[in-house]
């Protein structure tokens, strides 16, 4: 090993090295220490070297898995040295990741494609984990994209990758909240859901149960990534999960394991240790998307196996607890039997039935309570099928409280007691339910008179059962009387309960017996503290009397205490669900643990209190009932008031409803009688000027003027249009001269430079639009000289007509019907003259504008001619410049040669220069020909 390293330490050659790296593999599984000890830095900084080579970094990372991993020694090894053999691999690897940049330099490995390296990196990675978990997860989780590297795996197309990627991320995701957000957010759910899908749900291999695991360790306990998993609608997605077929028979230990797992996954995201909003939300979300429904399919189905069916139950039992919907649904689900049972009276038949696994007696006592938590309806429904009214006198079909009557009742003590927590559930919170659970009578056999529930419960205590009967019956008490004195009294009315109570705690029994002892004294406490002195006997102040001679009040505090400091007390209290790993554990329920919390302090106060402090405390409960009596009155008259208050608001919006109705059609009336009036004096006036026209004929002669004088104005109107007419004509010919100036200007300006040509055709052709609408003005000219000349005609006729008007002054009938005629088609004629009037000025207007643009465009045309004008011009300027400057060097040149030649130097004319290399060119071009 020692020549080994040197190799890999000193040779130059890559050959070299990558064999012995090689060789060091080879040895690295049985010579572990060895090579792990001498041999990390050099493969350490192989890794940091030859990165180029991926056949010698995958022989690096391999031997440092076989070093730092421990799976292959405990395969090998004893289980008295298994402890030896974490110890190597925990220093190994605390070794490796002192160095941070080393952990570093491996992600970096992990994201190289080539499976050489990429494999046995991440394998590395989980190792390390694996043997120093937080310390590696912290320094990944300063590293840049750390986790995103990783999450990369996931997407790999080689299936061992990715595999060995969801074995690395359940590593780095183990109690770090923080890279579990990450993770999450990195869309992991999506990418292990579609995981499974492909390697098919439940029926799917280790991979389906290696994803199910990674998902717990995100959800788990994490409220942020359990929020996150409901918003993004993936609580759907697990429906199909749970799609079991008709034939469950020979079901496979890898999908037992994964419908385990996903059960379990279900539960993490409705467990009772979540925020009560979250939970309800998810509880909601699996009952619309029909998860619900699906896992009650599981519950009834045939042939499932037993420890399946009873996670099943689990499951259903935290969907439902505490969401009224769930838990009507649960109600709602039949049995598929024939006659069809409610699914709460089949699980309560397996539940008393002895002959069951007590796993699945404990699952379905849990269903039991959670469908009871916090449903008063459902409460209502189970303690009515015990009630005289409702029990079926035909004995066809067995209730849920028969069920229960009869495991209470019966020889299996664990029968007793889950019936009695199961009883106590159904009266918990309840007191309207416990008072009428008193009505409850019980046959107990043929010509014995019946007996009632509490009667017959009392009666099995005192005949000195089983200690887990006798506990569930006493936390049945407990509960049924607590917050009820009717019960109290109920219970106090049987004179043996009392002396059995403290006979019971006053004695000096074993261990087994105190916890009896510790309930009685709290029933007796009960008992106390909820009594209303209806019954002199048992009035408080004598039963305390009673404690203080029997037993004694320390005493009885002690006993009372001995609950709170059982074992199986602090187990109970824990959780909800009834975890006991045998039935003799099975003592207390986690719901009365709650009512020992609250009473015990409450009980051991009332024991010590004088009489007269009891008086004042009932003088103040009587102060505060007449004080609540006083507000429950004034309650009641503040809800009267409101109702009236709301009865008169709505009488005032009916009332004003109709009073802007009525409002509405006064407004109409009124307009349509000032129409009527208007209609009225229109009628009037008309009939006036009837009888004017009859009366005299001097009115007609009137009229007749009032015509004559009308067509003057009319003649006035027509000249003053002819003249603007004559003016438009003559503006006409102004413009039609401009515009062939311009025309003229513009064919000029065409001649200087081509540059202008487009902006002289874009002149072009605005003139030529000008002509053409001139045209069309000049057309409509025209038509409006005929129309003048029609209104001059009929103008004529207008005279001729008042020229005839004397000599029919006798008929005035005739010339009534005339003048009005006249009237109508002298307004007609004025309203057309003055429509065309608007029509001329608007044409005026559009004209002006017209010229206005055609004058701007002559200046810009004109601007741009003395720019081109001024550009010619220099550059006239700059040629003559660029000549003289020519000439003077050619001067020079000359003057130069003849210098030269003067000097003796041969100097070759350009004339010669250019003869010779044309001799060349014709040479060569004479031996292309020749070739």
């Amino acid at each position: 090993i020692q020549k080994l390293c040197d190799r890999v330490a000193s040779s130059t050659l890559l050959d070299d090295r990558r064999d012995a790296v090689r060789a060091l593999k080879s040895l690295s599984k049985k010579y572990r220490l060895e090579v792990g000890i001498q041999a990390m830095e050099h493969l350490i900084h192989v890794l940091q070297t030859d990165r180029s080579d991926s056949e010698i970094i995958g022989y690096a990372l391999d031997t440092l898995y076989n070093v730092i991993s421990n799976d292959l020694e405990e395969e090998e090894q004893e289980e008295n040295s298994a402890k030896q053999v974490d110890d190597l691999g925990s220093q190994f690897t605390e070794i490796f990741i002192k160095q941070q940049e080393n952990v570093t330099l491996l992600l970096t490995l992990v994201e190289e494609f080539d499976f050489h390296v990429r494999w046995p990196g991440v394998k590395l990675l989980t190792s390390l984990l694996k043997q120093q978990g937080p310390q590696v997860q912290q320094i990944i989780l300063v590293s840049p994209m750390g986790v995103s590297r990783l999450m990369d795996l996931l997407a790999d197309s080689r299936e061992v990758i990715r595999n060995d990627g969801v074995l690395l991320l359940q590593q780095l995701t183990k109690s770090n909240a923080a890279i579990q957000k990450i993770v999450a957010f990195e869309n992991a759910f999506e990418r292990l859901l579609d995981i499974i899908t492909e390697e098919g749900n439940s029926d799917g291999g280790i991979v389906v149960e290696d994803c199910l695991l990674l998902l717990q360790n995100l959800l788990k306990n994490n409220n942020s990534n359990q929020n996150f998993f409901k918003e993004g609608s993936y609580i759907q997605r697990m429906k199909p999960w749970f799609e079991v077929g008709d034939d469950n028979c020979g079901w496979s230990a890898q999908k037992v394991t994964n419908l385990h797992l996903m059960l379990q996954l279900v539960r993490v995201l409705v467990s009772p240790t979540n925020p009560p909003g979250a939970t309800s939300s998810c509880q909601k979300a699996m009952f619309h998307c029909g998860l619900l429904q699906q896992l009650c399919t599981i519950l009834m189905a045939t042939g499932v196996p037993a420890d399946i069916l009873t996670e099943t139950i689990n499951t259903v039992s935290e969907v439902i607890r505490g969401c009224q919907t769930n838990q009507d649904y649960f109600a709602s689900v039949n049995a598929p039997s024939n006659p069809p049972r409610p699914a709460i009276v089949v699980l309560l038949m397996s539940m008393v039935n002895e002959r069951q696994p007590f796993v699945l007696r404990c699952a379905v006592l849990y269903c039991f309570q959670c469908f009871l938590y916090k449903n008063q309806k459902g409460q209502g429904e189970i303690v009515s099928t015990l009630l005289p009214s409702t029990i079926d006198a035909t004995g066809n079909s067995v209730s849920a409280g028969q069920l229960l009557c009869g495991g209470l009742f019966s020889t299996d003590s664990l029968s007793n007691w889950c019936a009695a927590v199961a009883l106590a559930h159904a009266l918990q919170e309840n007191a309207t339910l416990k008072e009428q659970l008193l009505r409850v009578q019980l046959a107990t056999s043929i010509g014995n008179p019946p007996v009632s529930l509490l009667q017959q419960c009392t009666n099995i205590l005192s005949q000195g059962s089983k200690v887990q009967t006798r506990v569930g019956l006493l936390m049945l008490l407990c509960t049924w009387l607590s917050n009820c004195s009717i019960a109290v009294t109920h219970f106090l009315h049987n004179p043996a309960n009392v002396p059995f109570l403290t006979g019971q705690i006053a004695e000096n029994l074993g261990e087994e017996e105190q916890l009896v002892q510790g309930l009685c004294a709290l029933l007796l406490g009960i008992s106390i503290y909820y009594n209303d002195n209806s019954l002199e006997n048992y009035r408080k102040e004598k039963l305390k009397q009673l404690i203080e001679k029997r037993i004694g009040r320390e005493n009885f505090i002690e006993k009372l205490g001995f609950i709170s400091k059982h074992e199986l007390y602090s187990r109970a209290a824990q959780k909800p669900q009834p975890s006991f790993l045998s039935p003799d554990q099975m003592m207390f329920d986690h719901e009365f643990t709650k009512l020992v919390k609250e009473l015990e302090g409450v009980i051991s106060k009332a024991i010590y209190k004088s009489s007269e402090e009891d008086k004042k405390e009932e003088e103040v409960k009587k102060t505060l009932e007449q004080h609540d009596n006083i507000v429950t009155h004034y309650k009641k008259v503040i809800r009267e008031q409101d109702q009236e208050l709301e009865e008169l608001k709505q009488r005032i919006n009916t009332l004003t409803s109709q009073n802007e109705q009525l409002q509405a059609t006064v407004t109409q009336q009124v307009s349509q009688i000032q129409q009527h009036k208007d209609q009225y004096n229109l009628l009037k006036v008309q009939l006036g000027k009837d009888s004017q026209h009859h009366n005299s004929h001097g009115d007609t002669f009137q009229m007749n003027g009032i015509q004559t004088e009308e067509v003057s104005k009319l003649k006035e109107e027509l000249e003053e249009w002819k003249n603007k007419n004559e003016l438009l004509q003559g503006q006409l010919k102004e413009k039609d001269s401009v515009i062939e100036k311009l025309n003229s200007s513009q064919l000029e300006m065409g001649t200087t430079e081509q540059s202008s040509q487009t902006s002289k055709l874009g002149g072009l052709e605005h003139s030529n639009e000008l002509q053409k609408e001139l045209e069309m003005l000049r057309s409509q000219i025209q038509l409006q000289s005929v129309e003048i000349s029609k209104l001059q005609m009929e103008n004529q006729k207008l005279q001729v007509l008042n020229t005839t008007a004397d000599p029919m002054l006798g008929d005035s009938g005739a010339m009534a019907a005339t003048s009005s005629e006249l009237e109508g088609r002298l307004e007609q004629e004025i309203k057309e003259l003055k429509s065309q009037v608007k029509a001329l000025s608007e044409e005026k207007e559009s004209l002006k504008q017209h010229l206005d643009s055609s004058s701007s465009t002559v200046a810009i045309l004109q601007d741009e001619k003395s720019k081109l004008q001024r550009e010619v011009a220099e550059s006239k300027k700059e040629q003559d410049d660029l000549l003289v400057l020519l000439a003077d060097q050619d001067q020079k040149i000359s003057a130069l040669k003849i210098k030269l030649k003067d000097l003796g130097v041969p100097v070759e004319d350009e004339d010669d220069t250019e003869s010779g290399d044309q001799g060349d060119e014709d040479e060569d071009g004479d031996e292309e020909e020749q070739d």
